[in-house]
């Protein structure tokens, strides 16, 4: 990968585990990287089910397979835009956003709905 280092995808309580994440997934996310022409913050990437338990993940989240990730959403409009477009470009169809914690959710879970967008609610 260019633009990403394994570590940026590991669990909190656990170092090296980012190498459990799904290569595929890995991939798109470093192309989008590329296309999008701005940096992504990796906020969460494979997650131990501890730590999915401790964050009020979902039983069965994506994250603890190692196919999914949470991308810092900027502030910035045109920032989020490009993010999101290049997501969608690369052809990831699984796309949540949370506004009040700041993230873009990313999966490509195939055990859940295809071609969804997705916000979160509090």
């Amino acid at each position: 990968m260019k633009h990403f280092k394994t570590s940026e995808f590991d669990s909190p309580d656990l170092k090296g585990s980012g190498k459990n994440m799904n290569k595929v997934l890995m991939g798109f996310l470093d192309i989008a990287r590329a296309r999008a022409g701005i940096p992504f913050k990796i906020t969460s990437g494979y997650r131990t089910k501890e730590h999915n338990l401790k964050v009020g993940g979902r039983v069965g989240s994506s994250h603890c397979k190692g196919l999914a990730a949470d991308i810092y959403l900027p502030r910035n409009s045109r920032d989020r835009y490009l993010i999101i477009n290049a997501i969608i470009e690369i052809g990831i169809n699984r796309i949540g956003i949370d506004f009040n914690r700041n993230f873009i959710h990313v999966d490509i879970d195939s055990e859940k709905d295809e071609n969804v967008l997705w916000t979160y609610k509090y």
